[in-house]
């Protein structure tokens, strides 16, 4: 069967779009997008894929794919197709707290918000317009820019007297200088609304009588900036990845860090501070597990694919030890600087986690010395309002 599908990857074209995996009854198991859909079903057929992924394709029956002329329309009809079928594989060993949305709250002179699944609930019923969900934080992020090149929406405080500098640059229409009236702001965001909800030739329709300009913008659209983003098969398993590290002076005054890598790029919004509380001064070991025990009593935060310690085989031993202990699971590779920055794992630790750490093994490596960066600073900044206590 699997040679059979894979003549249908063969004969896939080489232009963007999104593409389903179906059983036998015909209902959708997987949705991707893909820059090539080519390129991107061939993976599948390659050696060295997940076990997850093996397992859909060895339950698949067939494959069907539908082209888009850019990238920015695949990741768009991508997440209404996740939406619409909530398919298996593409939610399973995910907690759907974690997938991206899209917000557009409904008032006067707003904007497209990105948030994360725990946080739709902040929006009740009608106060906003909800578009996703998507599977990229940073894919996302991307989008919105290019979109606000051609729909500009403003970031600052409306009416405040004040050009901002995004209006100098095009991007803010100018709500914060008086430049432009609620009504009309509000063209800009219906069209927004229109492209996020894969309407994009009804979008056109219009802009071709309303704002020749724009119809040729979005017409002509480069996305090539998203092209970095299309993620490899065995990456899913390692989108989020969080780094502890802990800085003392002389045992004292002890602070941990937790940073954030999503899909390869620090996530600087979810960087954590931890004041160091109960654990001895200078006892590293018991510091993290301290950090770690704390982190896993926020349920709200997206939970970690895989978690990265700075220090080798005692730490990751210890740790592993401590947390089962309490019930904590979680899958943790070291980094031993007296072993030449080689990864160290738990005896548990199966050989295709292992594998897929070491694939992004410079990934780590940067995710350490940001750790490392961030908690010299917290530890040099000492106590701040907006840190003292909080997690």
């Amino acid at each position: 069967m699997s040679r059979d599908l894979s003549t249908v990857a063969k004969s896939a074209p080489k232009k963007p779009g999104v593409y389903f995996w179906l059983d036998k009854k015909g209902a959708i198991l997987y949705v991707g997008r893909a820059t090539s859909l080519k390129a991107r079903l061939s993976q599948y057929f390659q050696k060295g894929i997940s076990s997850r992924i093996a397992e859909m394709v060895a339950a698949a029956h067939s494959i069907r794919y539908e082209e888009t002329e850019t990238l920015l329309e695949a990741i768009i009809l991508e997440a209404t197709n996740i939406k619409k079928y909530w398919p298996k594989y593409n939610i399973v060993d995910r907690d759907d707290r974690s997938f991206i949305y899209v917000v557009i709250p409904k008032k006067d002179f707003t904007r497209p918000l990105i948030i994360r699944g725990h946080e739709l609930k902040k929006f009740p019923a009608g106060s906003a317009q909800i578009f996703g969900p998507y599977q990229s934080y940073y894919l996302l992020q991307n989008a919105l820019r290019l979109i606000r090149r051609i729909f500009p929406y403003g970031t600052c405080k409306p009416n405040s007297g004040r050009a901002c500098f995004d209006y100098q640059i095009g991007l803010c229409p100018g709500a914060c200088a008086d430049k432009i009236s609620a009504r009309e702001y509000k063209k800009n965001i219906d069209n927004i609304a229109l492209l996020l909800k894969g309407e994009k030739k009804r979008l056109m329709l219009k802009l071709k009588k309303a704002n020749p300009e724009q119809a040729k913008a979005l017409q002509h659209l480069q996305d090539v900036s998203l092209l970095t983003r299309d993620e490899d098969l065995n990456e899913k398993k390692v989108s989020r990845l969080e780094g502890y590290d802990i800085s003392h002076h002389a045992g004292k005054e002890s602070y941990g860090s937790m940073v954030v890598f999503e899909n390869g790029e620090a996530n600087t919004s979810e960087y954590r501070l931890f004041k160091i509380k109960d654990a001895p001064g200078g006892d590293d070991e018991r510091a993290l597990l301290e950090v770690l025990t704390r982190r896993f009593k926020h349920l709200e935060w997206p939970l970690p694919d895989l978690i990265m310690i700075d220090g080798g085989s005692p730490q990751i031993s210890f740790l592993t030890r401590e947390l089962a202990k309490l019930n904590i699971s979680a899958q943790m590779v070291g980094i031993s600087k007296f072993g030449g920055d080689k990864l160290v794992f738990s005896v548990k630790t199966k050989k295709e986690q292992r594998e897929l750490a070491e694939n992004i093994k410079p990934t780590l490596l940067k995710l350490r010395e940001e750790a490392h960066r961030f908690a010299n600073r917290g530890r040099k900044a000492g106590l701040r309002a907006k840190t003292k206590g909080k997690y």
